[in-house]
């Protein structure tokens, strides 16, 4: 591995540096053993190819015999560090590098030079691209052209399977560096909801509503002053919504830009549209049998950019594929049939490893013959790729073709295991199903996502599929199995969000979103829906809390709890009218939330159900206290503790200790408090719960603020400061930034706890999560000695340099000021 002790090598916002043996993200040092970093370089090293298990074993450890479990580890280990598909698992050979490397940057580079810093200061969110992309440099070159003119918005239209998201991402990639603030790519095809197209983009760009405001203000306060590039691709069956939010945030940013794809333009002011064609074919070639026309010439045959394609897919699927002479009509036949559309032409392609040329080329001609006499009013293209995958799907056994029916029920991809719960039925029993699945992906008619852990059909497939689904008499088997699928998956999740693998189970229930809304939805339609519905509602309840999506959580109560069949008083309608209340206490709604939380009280109370009475009087206290109730709440939050210790209820005994103890805070009676956090924090760690316990220190940390002991908060606020990082919960890292603002008041470091309570108030907006008033008073004491401390002017700069920080940055700076305060 001597090659990279002369390299510096970047993607996106990671550097590997060989010779110091160092990571870097977002240019700080990253924490990596190492054999990992072994594994890293070793892959560096062969990025071109696929490096199976047993080499990477001789190159990391030589000589000795090793289980490949270690090698596992070492390679999750690198996926957490730089994100789940920087290396792809290609099943039965090995892994592989997938992302796109800058080599020869060095670590000498002058500051804001091309090879240095501004490569480096990289952001996007594009994913990588497991295939070629072939041809289309006109294309390139002229979107290119259009958004260098500040051509506000861009729509690339044309039917599907033309290319457009691909062509999309290629573009992005090619101007990535002319976009300071990043270039974004909004995936729009799983949405069913026009409602949720800015809630879409705001998950893409890390901003959520702001309590009680809709979303799309908060993105109209976010692009103001930024530079980017936001890609809105499939757009056309939420045309309006996409209409009316780039109107509306191309108004607000000078710039933004927007580059989207669609079936038809948006009809938005200002819009260029680009009509995107399909790739060139070669003309029709006749044989003479008698004049003996010429051959067919291969050389110019492979400059059309659909033949090239071909080539390429057509290699890939059985690499000892050759365009001859014998084969070279076939191939342009096949590439004109199907009128250059990319998808098309793919999907053909991917046949070439079980049937000639010649073969597909007939079967196109007798499809496309047989499928005439169909809708003669959509466009001849449509009715091509119509007949291309309809040709496909005719190839397909009859439980292939059931699983790809079932599999178009489900939004953003999904897994194995999903594909199991939901394809197995009629005569698919779970054993098969892995089987068809393989057989599809060999297909392209799905696809797998570069880790091998998730699956996705490729959109225009999905509709296809969504119709032959329609048409049969499974669609409402298939979407009943989707909802009991993730129904059982949240109900699995809920209590590890509060456990040691809260972090994990987070980023898996993120995957999962688009899915979980879909249930959501589907239990209107389905017997028995309304008692599924308000489960899947409860379960996902801390979801929304952690992840900040306070706005969706409550709308799903509400909605879950407004369906017919839900009236009676049942325990799971009493725990979804806790859930509205609380998470109203959360958003600062005291008074709906009271309402809520009044309606499941009383209905606990008539169930008999001491939890759920305990577990509701605390955040009706936590109302009462909102609302300036001090005697109400101290009642409330009194007999829950009574009640949560008499029940044993160790997590409730927790909550309520820590609920009556922002009580006495705020009252200023800490040698009450204190005592309470303690016996909070201890139960905490005793059910391993780190969020609760990183709640727990941080309230200890403030009452030292309070009593001037600076130095016992610091290491208190560092050791949150990890606990943020390892369960990834933007809500803990908000709360250690209020507080570290109230100890940079407290040393009268006065610029720092303006720039800490700028980052705050940035991350408050987007979780939509108001500080109850025993928090906004203690932030408040500090921040307005801060403002009188400095001047007018200073105080300003110094937050909205707070506010400028992206959430990584803000931590950072967090942590290196902890670590150097005295």
């Amino acid at each position: 591995m001597g090659e990279h002790l002369a390299h510096c090598y970047r993607f996106g916002h990671v550097e590997v540096r060989p010779a110091e043996r160092r990571i870097l993200i977002n240019g700080q040092p990253a924490t990596v053993g190492a054999r990992a970093f072994d594994v890293l370089l070793a892959l560096i090293d062969r990025r071109d190819r696929v490096v199976s298990k047993d080499e990477l074993l001789e190159i990391v450890w030589p000589g000795l015999v090793v289980e490949e479990n270690n090698l596992q580890v070492h390679v999750s280990a690198l996926r957490k560090l730089l994100g789940p598909q920087a290396l792809a698992t290609i099943p039965g050979r090995g892994y592989r590098l997938t992302l796109p490397l800058e080599t020869d940057f060095g670590t000498s580079s002058a500051p804001g030079s091309r090879s240095g810093l501004k490569s480096a200061a990289r952001m996007h969110n594009l994913p990588v691209q497991l295939s070629s992309f072939v041809g289309r440099d006109r294309e390139i070159g002229e979107i290119r052209s259009l958004l260098g003119a500040a051509r506000r918005l861009v729509t690339l239209t044309s039917t599907g399977g033309t290319g457009k998201t691909r062509l999309s991402l290629q573009v992005a990639t090619a101007v990535i560096d002319n976009y300071p603030d990043g270039v974004w790519f909004v995936e729009l095809a799983p949405l069913v909801d026009e409602r949720l197209v800015p809630q879409a983009v705001a998950s893409v760009l890390g901003v959520t509503e702001e309590a009680g405001r809709p979303v799309l203000e908060a993105l109209e306060k976010y692009v103001p002053d930024r530079q980017l590039l936001l890609i809105l691709d499939n757009c056309e069956h939420l045309g309006r919504a996409c209409a009316e939010l780039a109107k509306t945030l191309l108004r607000s940013g000078r710039g933004l830009q927007i580059l989207a794809s669609s079936r038809e333009q948006l009809h938005v002011a200002g819009e260029t549209t680009y009509p995107l064609p399909s790739l060139a074919v070669p003309a029709a070639h006749h044989n003479a049998n008698d004049t003996g026309s010429a051959a067919i010439n291969l050389q110019e045959l492979t400059q059309y950019e659909a033949v090239r394609l071909f080539i390429d897919r057509a290699a890939a699927a059985q690499p000892a594929f050759k365009v001859t002479q014998q084969n070279a009509t076939a191939v342009a036949d096949i590439c004109r049939h199907l009128d250059g559309i990319p998808l098309a032409i793919e999907l053909a392609a991917a046949r070439v490893g079980a049937l000639s040329v010649e073969k597909i080329a007939a079967r196109l001609g007798d499809c496309f013959r047989f499928l005439t006499g169909g809708d003669q009013t959509a466009m001849p293209r449509q009715q091509t790729l119509r007949a291309s995958i309809d040709w496909s799907y005719d190839l397909l056994s009859e439980h292939e073709r059931a699983l790809l029916q079932r599999l178009s029920v489900f939004a953003g991809g999904w897994t194995l295991e999903a594909a199991e719960a939901v394809g197995a039925a009629d005569g698919i029993d779970e054993a098969a199903v892995i089987d068809l699945l393989i057989h599809l992906v060999e297909k392209s008619l799905v696809t797998m996502e570069a880790d091998g852990e998730r699956y996705q059909l490729l959109e225009t497939v999905r509709h296809y599929a969504r119709e032959r689904l329609s048409e049969s008499a499974g669609e409402v088997g298939a979407r009943t199995r989707h909802l009991g699928f993730y129904l059982a998956l949240a109900e699995t999740a809920r209590p590890e969000l509060a456990g040691p693998e809260q972090g994990a189970w987070l980023t898996h229930l993120d995957n999962e979103r688009e899915n979980f809304l879909s249930a959501h939805a589907w239990a209107d339609r389905t017997p028995n829906g309304a008692m599924l519905g308000l489960r899947l509602v409860w379960a996902l309840k801390p979801y929304w809390i952690s992840r900040g999506l306070l706005g969706l959580g409550q709308q799903m109560a509400v909605e879950a709890l407004a369906r017919a069949g839900v009236s009676e008083r049942s325990l799971e309608r009493c725990k979804v009218l806790f859930d509205a209340g609380q998470i109203g206490v959360l958003m600062g709604h005291y008074a709906k939330a009271k309402k809520y939380l009044e309606a499941s009280l009383a209905m606990a109370r008539e169930l008999a159900d001491k939890r759920r009475i305990a577990v509701a009087l605390q955040p009706l206290g936590m109302a009462c206290l909102g609302q300036g109730d001090l005697v109400a709440a101290r009642m409330h939050l009194s007999e829950a503790l009574s009640m949560a210790r008499d029940q044993g209820n160790k997590r409730e005994v927790a909550g309520a200790l820590n609920a009556l103890a922002q009580l006495h805070r705020l009252v200023g009676e800490l040698d009450v408090a204190e005592p309470m956090y303690e016996q909070c924090l201890a139960l905490a760690r005793e059910l391993q719960d780190r969020e609760s316990i990183a709640i727990a220190v941080l309230n200890i940390a403030m009452v030292s603020i309070y009593r001037g002991d600076g130095e016992r908060a610091r290491p208190l606020l560092l050791e949150v400061l990890l606990i943020a990082a390892e369960i990834g919960s933007k809500f803990i890292g908000q709360s250690v930034l209020e507080v570290a603002a109230g100890l940079a008041a407290l040393n009268q470091a006065w610029p720092h706890a303006a720039l800490f309570y700028g980052a705050a108030e940035v991350q408050a907006a987007q979780t939509g999560l108001r500080r109850d008033p025993a928090d906004e008073a203690f932030l408040a004491q500090g921040i307005a000695q801060a403002r009188a401390a400095l001047a007018e002017t200073e105080f300003a700069a110094a937050v909205a340099d707070g506010r400028a920080l992206a959430y990584s940055n803000a931590m950072g700076a967090a942590r290196a000021w902890l670590e150097g305060a005295a």
